[in-house]
């Protein structure tokens, strides 16, 4: 089919489409490197910047509010436009980038990584809503592995970037290298978006609800990255962020309730197949993020790879993810029942961390690569039948809002999964909680002979109990017709507003 005779592209030729996806991938890309490239980098920012005590906010002061705004671009592009959104974002997320380059303290850095992910928290939800607009939903599911794609080359060049920079050229690089790559897209998506199908609707942003899921989030996800590591669980100062997330989340989901326009729709999540999804997606995806993590450390302590040959080692963990996403997005162009295969697929990753699990120690070097890709590979098959799944159900005014909830909860998921494993492994060593413990002097503990077989047997458990979890809940969503093409379409499978 020519994309250009399409009428749900609204006169867009296939030049300008592809410009446009070129110039959103991009964007999308550069948040996701720069969510990998500054860890190889630290130690030396540490050094040169004398200051190792907060050297984690670098890295904290990023995820929070990248994590906190996600949900805020989506409603923002849903009432005045994906374009504004989205320049926006990438702008800031370049003035982020310059102010790191050229941070001279450690408060400096961290303040100016908290403005980058102002930006970059919204450009690959906005990335993905984008697409939406472009491509039925019947078609979307293709465009899910080249998402999948720019994930895989940024976490395998990311490493490798960061650690180059700092070791060849300046850490400063690390950020140097967003200008041009930010302005490309910039240029390439400025007139371009102009062109894209309007759907939104002129409302008021909620900004009480906003500042609400802000302060809930960032104090959950405080919580998150301290407990257990620079303060123990039970601790006064990570109860009273657990709390305090807590009230904040009551108060905000009261604002859902009584505001004229709420952040989130109510109507969204009372959708049986966004609420389904989102919860697939959030335990799917979080196994995910826990096992990239976690198993470097399992690797060096089990087979005692250095860390260039983890690297590799890690590839079929990556790559199984792209291959089950470009199969999922293949197979959904040619079946009704779409469902089946990540149904599957979620089955085939259970059994195979609950493989590991029994025999974490046991198995030979070849098993365990290729279970990690036998469980990267079904975990890749529900990227794409969540994410247009989701933008499927919902009306086009509000695919930007109910597109950056999903990754918004993905995070979380992520960041919750992270905490878990991490807790695990903690008891595992019987470390103290509270003493400065890192990923690196973990990895240091296994390469000296601690025995983690019985540490790693429940973190393959949780991955197993994780992805049952996502597979009950993709069992239980709902297996709408996805679009061909036309907004009338949307407006007769969703019902009127």
């Amino acid at each position: 089919m020519d994309m250009s005779d399409d009428p749900y592209q609204h006169g867009l030729s296939s030049r300008e489409i592809a410009s446009i996806l070129v110039g959103t991938i991009l964007a999308m890309f550069l948040a996701a490197l720069d969510q990998t490239i500054v860890a190889p980098a630290l130690p030396t920012i540490g050094a040169e910047l004398r200051d190792l005590e907060h050297l984690s906010w670098v890295v904290t002061a990023y995820l929070l509010t990248a994590t906190a705004v996600t949900p805020l671009y989506g409603k923002a592009s849903d009432i005045y436009g994906r374009r504004i959104a989205m320049l926006v974002g990438i702008g800031m997320f370049i003035v982020g980038s310059v102010a790191c380059a050229l941070a001279p303290t450690m408060p400096l850095l961290a303040a100016a990584r908290a403005l980058q992910g102002l930006g970059g928290g919204g450009l690959i939800a906005l990335g993905q809503t984008i697409i939406a607009d472009l491509i039925p939903p019947k078609e979307r599911a293709r465009y899910q592995a080249y998402f999948a794609s720019m994930f895989v080359l940024s976490s395998v060049l990311g490493p490798v970037l960061g650690g180059f920079f700092a070791e060849r050229l300046h850490w400063s690089w690390i950020f140097w290298i967003n200008v041009p790559l930010g302005l490309v897209a910039f240029a390439m998506t400025f007139s371009l978006l102009r062109k894209l199908p309007r759907h939104e609707r002129r409302r008021r942003l909620d900004v009480a609800g906003a500042l609400l899921m802000t302060i809930a989030t960032v104090t959950l996800m405080l919580a998150l990255s301290w407990g257990g590591v620079r303060y123990p669980w039970l601790s006064a100062p990570i109860l009273g962020l657990v709390g305090a997330s807590l009230v904040f989340w009551l108060a905000f989901l009261a604002r859902l309730r009584t505001a004229a326009e709420p952040l989130i729709p109510t109507e969204i999540f009372a959708n049986k197949v966004v609420t389904a999804a989102t919860v697939a997606a959030c335990f799917g995806m979080g196994v995910f993020i826990g096992l990239t993590i976690y198993m470097p450390i399992y690797l060096e302590a089990t087979y005692g790879l250095n860390a260039s040959q983890t690297g590799l080692a890690l590839l079929p963990l990556m790559l199984g993810t792209v291959i089950g996403a470009t199969t999922s997005g293949r197979v959904m162009l040619h079946v009704d029942h779409y469902k089946r295969l990540p149904l599957c697929g979620l089955a085939i990753s259970v059994a195979a961390t609950a493989v590991l699990a029994a025999a974490p120690g046991g198995l030979p070097f070849w098993a365990v690569e290729v279970l990690f890709g036998v469980t990267s590979f079904g975990l890749g098959t529900i990227l794409p039948v969540t994410t247009v799944a989701i933008q499927n159900a919902v009306l086009p005014h509000q695919m930007g809002t109910a597109t950056g909830s999903m990754n918004f909860f993905r995070q979380l998921g992520g960041a919750l999964v992270v905490s878990a494993f991490g807790a695990i492994l903690l008891a595992g060593l019987q470390a103290v909680p509270g003493a400065g413990i890192t990923h690196e002097m973990l990895a240091e503990l296994a390469r000296q002979g601690t025995s983690l077989t019985d540490t790693f047997r429940l973190i393959f458990g949780a991955s197993a109990a994780g992805l049952a979890v996502a597979a009950v809940a993709l069992a239980l969503m709902e297996e709408r017709p996805l679009r061909g093409r036309a907004i009338a379409a949307n407006e007769a499978a969703v019902g009127p507003e």
